[in-house]
């Protein structure tokens, strides 16, 4: 397109009728780029007349040459007049200008949402389509944008081009490097505006938003049961899985997902890739090391909306949920004795066992709970932990104190 020729002006020309408001930055993009940006510019073969003797590329316009120096020079000669932002061309000014007017010049024939851009417009129109152009050689799944194609193949190639300063990291996609990063400079720009808690990124917000509103947006198709997180969703999903594909060689234990089989064999490896940046701890899940910092930056993200506590690991705030809504999972089969966490009704099967595992050293009696052998082993040790605060009398069990104490009580009842 020749702007001049077709009445739109120079660069220049453009620039100050934008400034001047006398169009829109929306009516210049429409006007001037009906295929996309800066597509006049595009060498023709054997037209190129104009070269840059700085890299030798060619142009078939004077101007687009003039244009391209400003690459080796660094010159920036359109500021935008609302915040002092500065670029080498006026086009990239002009798509600058929406920011601050709001506009989205680009609308869908089809279902009349617009979009500052047009590749933007040209990523939504597969929505109603269903073109999905970009497929991955590897396993035959397809893409409708060429973005999620590319971050997809790094799931096979292993490429990770998006690398940390700080630690050099590196990330699969540029998302995550930002999301990373926030680790270094310790910003939580994400805020609750139900309780002021602050979180790294989005994501992290919308789930803690959760604990506030009870949503549970993902159910399992098999049995209705709703999650917080589509990752327990994933978790919950083996129980009706009809076979697990991927069998551990040493024990033979089998799990739905090869990811799930390589964390597992590290219990047989002892394998512990994932390390605190803080104490240097070492972990074979990178959960566990998620979890684990917490202890040095004293973040508790789950918060309990019944009673306002709050917990630095999932599975502690899942049992204590279990103390408001009376809910226990977990039930003996011998007995049918339900309990609301997997510890305690394994301790508990030990009574239709007799299984005691726990010796005592001095005099080798055996205990079926470590709890019930530390008391034990106070009779040979002497120490009394339990003392009345009434009249100073010590105890080596608790329930030993709590019969003593209703001496007390019943004394204050006596009516003579």
């Amino acid at each position: 397109m020749n702007l001049e020729d077709d009445g739109l002006g120079t660069e220049d020309d453009l620039h100050l009728q934008v400034l001047q408001k006398r169009v829109s930055p929306g009516e210049v993009l429409r006007e001037r780029d009906p295929q996309g940006p800066d597509r006049g510019c595009a060498l023709r073969a054997g037209s190129d007349l104009y070269k840059c003797k700085q890299c030798g590329k060619g142009f078939n316009r004077k101007w687009y040459l003039a244009r391209h120096q400003r690459v080796h020079t660094g010159t920036k000669p359109y500021e935008c007049n609302a915040c002092g932002k500065a670029f080498s061309q006026s086009s990239t000014l002009i798509r600058h200008y929406l920011i601050h007017t709001g506009e989205k010049p680009y609308t869908c024939p089809e279902c009349g949402k617009a979009f500052k851009r047009r590749s933007y417009l040209l990523q939504h129109r597969p929505v109603h389509t269903g073109e999905k152009p970009y497929e991955c050689a590897q396993c035959r799944k397809a893409f409708a944008h060429r973005s999620t194609f590319v971050r997809h193949s790094r799931t096979h190639t292993g490429e990770k081009p998006f690398e940390c300063r700080a630690c050099e990291r590196s990330f699969g996609n540029r998302a995550h490097l930002i999301q990373h990063y926030v680790v270094h400079t310790g910003q939580k720009p994400y805020e609750c505006a139900e309780c002021g808690k602050a979180f790294r990124c989005g994501a992290e917000l919308l789930q803690h938003r959760r604990v506030h509103t009870g949503e549970r947006p993902f159910a399992c198709a098999q049995c209705g049961k709703a999650f917080h997180r589509s990752t327990y969703l994933l978790q919950h999903s083996v129980v009706h899985a009809a076979e697990a594909p991927h069998r551990c060689p040493q024990c033979g234990k089998a799990f739905n997902r090869r990811s799930h089989l390589t964390e597992h064999q590290r219990v047989h490896t002892g394998e512990k890739p994932f390390v605190c940046i803080e104490c240097r701890k070492t972990f074979s899940r990178r959960s566990h090391l998620t979890e684990h910092r917490r202890i040095h930056s004293g973040e508790k993200p789950y918060m309990c909306s019944e009673c306002g506590k709050a917990f630095a690991r999932h599975s502690d705030f899942i049992r204590h949920n279990r103390t408001h809504t009376g809910e226990k999972p977990f039930e003996c089969k011998e007995c049918g004795k339900a309990f609301c966490n997997s510890f305690s009704v394994t301790r508990h099967m030990r009574c239709h066992s007799q299984e005691k595992l726990y010796e005592c050293s001095e005099c080798g009696k055996t205990y079926g709970y470590r709890s019930t052998l530390a008391t034990h082993q106070k009779i040979h040790s002497g120490v009394k932990s339990y003392k009345c605060k009434r009249c100073g009398k010590a105890f080596y069990r608790k329930t030993g104190l709590s019969q003593h104490q209703r001496t007390h009580t019943e004394f204050r009842k006596r009516p003579f």
